[in-house]
């Protein structure tokens, strides 16, 4: 009990900059003390003394504002950071060293008993302020949770769900994206993000653009191979051998 009552206060002080004190963040942090409170809640939950548990976690509710299910499971190192407003249901299993702010719920949509009706967060997930994460899916490791997101469907491991309904943002394709605007001299997210149509339309038109040019480039490279040593005229002056883009011709699109 106490190793792990030292690892949660290790972990908010790696995690929280204003935590400066083992001895304030043992007597300031609600988190730690509705995790506390929780874990004797669920140890109660599991020898079959339901109501002690429910009450325990009664009494951790008006202590600190934070609502943990006795049923739910909840690994070590877990930061809930300010924690007013959460409420963590019954079928909840949380991965060691999740991060979880204020406001969040971690809830159900249906109404089956029995049924997995909780999210499962995986180890080193991050939700942020006030989102919402709602069904019996999974959120996989080191995905991160936007605030305000409503999460209804599975997260991948690593990736990041925004917006309600959230959607899941494809980090590397963005970054690919990103890095050929950058290199064509235009910047793709200046004018505008999200789900706006125009947005849409010219990331197809960067990621087409992007990748004809690649292929020319690679042609040409082999044309100019294969014509060493034979007549030089087969690769014409002025052909592309390497990538480039005209960044004002892109730009007049958006105009």
């Amino acid at each position: 009990m106490f190793q792990r009552l030292r690892e949660d206060i290790a972990c908010i002080l790696e995690r929280d900059p204003a935590a400066r004190s083992r001895w304030e963040v043992l007597t300031c942090y609600p988190g730690l003390h509705a995790l506390v409170l929780h874990r004797a809640a669920h140890a109660c939950w599991r020898r079959g003394w339901r109501w002690l548990g429910r009450f325990i976690s009664h009494i951790a509710r008006f202590l600190t504002g934070i609502e943990i299910h006795p049923g739910a499971t909840i690994g070590r190192r877990v930061f809930i950071d300010h924690g007013m407003g959460v409420v963590i249901g019954e079928m909840a299993e949380i991965g060691d060293d999740c991060t979880i702010y204020q406001g969040v719920t971690l809830g159900g949509t249906s109404l089956v008993k029995g049924a997995k009706r909780h999210p499962t967060l995986e180890a080193g997930v991050i939700v942020g302020a006030n989102a919402c994460v709602l069904g019996g899916f999974t959120v996989g490791a080191g995905a991160r949770v936007g605030s305000n997101a409503v999460v209804t469907k599975a997260v991948p491991a690593g990736a990041t769900a925004v917006g309600n309904p959230a959607r899941i943002i494809e980090v590397q394709a963005d970054a690919e994206r990103e890095a050929a605007a950058a290199r064509m001299g235009f910047s793709a997210y200046g004018v505008t993000q999200g789900d706006d149509p125009v947005a849409q339309a010219m990331k197809g038109l960067i990621d087409s653009a992007a990748g004809h040019e690649h292929q020319i480039a690679l042609l040409w490279q082999a044309v100019s191979t294969l014509s060493q040593g034979q007549r030089q005229d087969c690769v014409p002056e002025g052909a592309q051998q390497a990538e480039c883009f005209d960044a004002a011709g892109l730009s007049r699109l958006v105009k």
